[in-house]
């Protein structure tokens, strides 16, 4: 592993906490997601607890950024876990209170309320991937950023890893009992081992709004004033319109593969993939030129998109989702990079988290648009309908081709999308400012 100047001890500190809250909350939401599928076999209720899910998240990103950025960054990291563990004891309440039978109707009321009362507590974790790059500003000199932040990546891969072991197996021992059990005690662990480690904090800057302000007006000053800055952030918000699709269908997809306990294990393996390609950067980093990077990575991720459903064969999807992991980190490594470069620091949670709104608006449509569509259009024109009667012979019918179907349209956008912006003038202005000769940074107090 490569050596990363500055305050290492406090980064490794708080990167190895931020691992076990996000295995707890990523463990949630999978399980959530395995468990209702597995009650209710419902494509529709997966694809609207993704909207839940992605709504949430677009709606809280600008609101968590003002927080990171008018608050000790270690306070909101506290509040963060404390806030998920009162919701997801909240959650086991639920849950324990209601027959289980209760559960199999995907129109229960009381499904859909432990539904998203848990998936609160997911989004409150937001807080600490908001505050995280915002503390490798303030941790890490700039020339180390790329490689911490290639870490971090990493760190998300451990997490992916423990997560896919143990929920689906969770899930398939004690249903949502075990997972939320396991969460309340390790959120516990992690509040306590933050309450010891100390942070720094920058001497704050004088700005001209109230202190409480979400600011969203000046927020989006700041970034059309970065040239290619806005066309970066759609961009992004293009690619998860599209990648809204993975998380609403992925899963039904794997499971009419395989079992639940098959689909966990597999995912706990691909998401080695995160953990090397996170460990690549952090060693190699991303050259003079990320904005480059991460268009490029975006062409073979589409790539990958496109071929990996030509068969409905569990190897082809591991081998395709192993090289997507693999990549992921350079593309999230690349967009961090940038922002840490050309927004500063007193106003990088507001933009983090305008980032995050603006990247996510986008995938509740299409989680919202592509269950019903994939459920009641293009699975039936798959089964038996005019395309299993056209291109079945070759291409294979039934729910699993009609999923596949969906995947390589959206692949194919995505290489048209990323092949226009790879050629456009936004792309080659944010790429001048991003090679620009670094500027000196205050050091810490």
């Amino acid at each position: 592993m490569s050596v990363i100047p500055g305050d290492r001890r406090t980064f490794y500190q708080l990167l190895g906490n931020t691992v076990l809250v996000s295995v707890v909350n990523s463990t949630a939401w999978f399980a959530i997601t395995f468990y209702v599928y597995l009650q209710t076999r419902s494509v529709f209720a997966t694809g609207v607890i993704s909207g839940i899910f992605l709504v949430m998240t677009a709606l809280s990103g600008i609101w968590f950024g003002s927080l990171v950025d008018h608050h000790a960054k270690k306070t909101m990291m506290q509040v963060s876990a404390l806030a998920s563990l009162l919701l997801y004891a909240g959650t086991l309440g639920i849950y324990l209170a209601v027959p289980e039978e209760t559960f199999t109707d995907p129109g229960s009321v009381v499904l859909w309320v432990m539904v998203v009362l848990l998936m609160v507590g997911v989004i409150v974790g937001n807080i600490r991937t908001i505050a995280l790059p915002t503390l490798v500003t303030l941790l890490i000199p700039e020339e180390g950023r790329d490689r911490a932040n290639g870490l971090v990546g990493s760190s998300t891969g451990v997490s992916f890893l423990v997560t896919s072991v143990f929920s689906g197996a969770l899930v398939a021992i004690g249903g949502m009992y075990w997972v939320l059990v396991l969460s309340l005690a390790v959120l516990a662990v992690a509040l306590l081992h933050l309450a010891v480690v100390r942070v720094p904090e920058r001497p704050e800057v004088s700005e001209d709004e109230p202190k409480r302000s979400v600011d969203l007006r000046g927020t989006m000053r700041l970034v059309g004033e970065v040239p290619g800055l806005t066309a970066l952030i759609l961009f992004s918000a293009f690619n998860n319109f599209l990648g809204g699709v993975f998380m609403a269908l992925m899963d039904p997809y794997g499971l009419s593969l395989v079992p639940v306990q098959v689909w966990g294990l597999l995912w706990g393996v691909l998401s080695t993939g995160f953990i090397v390609g996170g460990l690549l950067v952090s060693r190699t980093g991303l050259g003079r030129n990320p904005v480059k990077v991460l268009l490029l990575v975006n062409l073979v991720l589409w790539g990958v998109t496109l071929l990996f459903p030509l068969r409905s064969s569990i190897v082809l999807l591991a081998v395709g989702m192993y090289a997507y992991m693999l990549l992921v980190p350079y593309a999230e490594a690349a967009e961090q990079t940038i922002l840490q470069k050309v927004v500063p620091y007193e106003r990088q949670g507001r933009v983090f988290g305008f980032a995050q709104s603006v990247e996510q608006a986008a995938s509740p449509l299409t989680a919202f648009l592509i269950s019903p569509i994939a459920q009641f259009v293009v699975i039936p024109f798959m089964t038996d309908g005019a395309g299993a009667r056209s291109i079945g012979d070759w291409f294979g019918t039934g729910t699993d081709r009609g999923l596949a179907l969906i995947f390589m349209a959206v692949g194919v956008i995505g290489l048209i999308a990323t092949a226009v912006a790879l050629r456009s003038r936004p792309y080659r202005r944010l790429s001048h400012r991003i090679t620009r000769p670094a500027t000196p940074e205050p050091s810490l107090p």
